[in-house]
């Protein structure tokens, strides 16, 4: 498959990958179609690694968006991840050339339990 250019781009979280790769999958049985090896592959993945609904990841994603010194795509990857100590949400930010202090850890650890409950 050749791409030509790209039409836009957005960051997605694994929970939201997953609903879309199921998606394509029941659109493809329902059509009498084979899964390909590769599409079997990636579901698999999703399915292995997403830890909540993807309307619970984008939400999760959205609110860490209000908090300073947050980027896309580290809300994008905490979402993924849901780590659960400070230390997990550090090597998120090692190589940023800033550090967090320990109540903007604990808000962001406060979020992502909230949303994994």
């Amino acid at each position: 498959m050749i791409v030509k250019n790209i039409l836009s781009e957005e960051l997605l979280t694994i929970s939201e990958v997953r609903e879309m790769l199921n998606e394509i999958m029941e659109d493809r049985l329902s059509n009498g179609e084979e899964l390909r090896y590769e599409l079997r592959k990636a579901i698999n993945h999703a399915e292995m690694f997403s830890r909540m609904s993807a309307q619970r990841s984008r939400e999760l994603v959205n609110k860490l968006m209000e908090l300073e010194k947050m980027k896309p795509e580290i809300a994008v990857r905490i979402a993924d991840i849901s780590p659960r100590t400070r230390d997990e949400l550090r090597t998120l930010y090692a190589k940023e050339r800033y550090t967090l202090s320990e109540s903007e850890l604990d808000s962001m650890l406060d979020l992502v339990s909230e949303a994994v409950e």
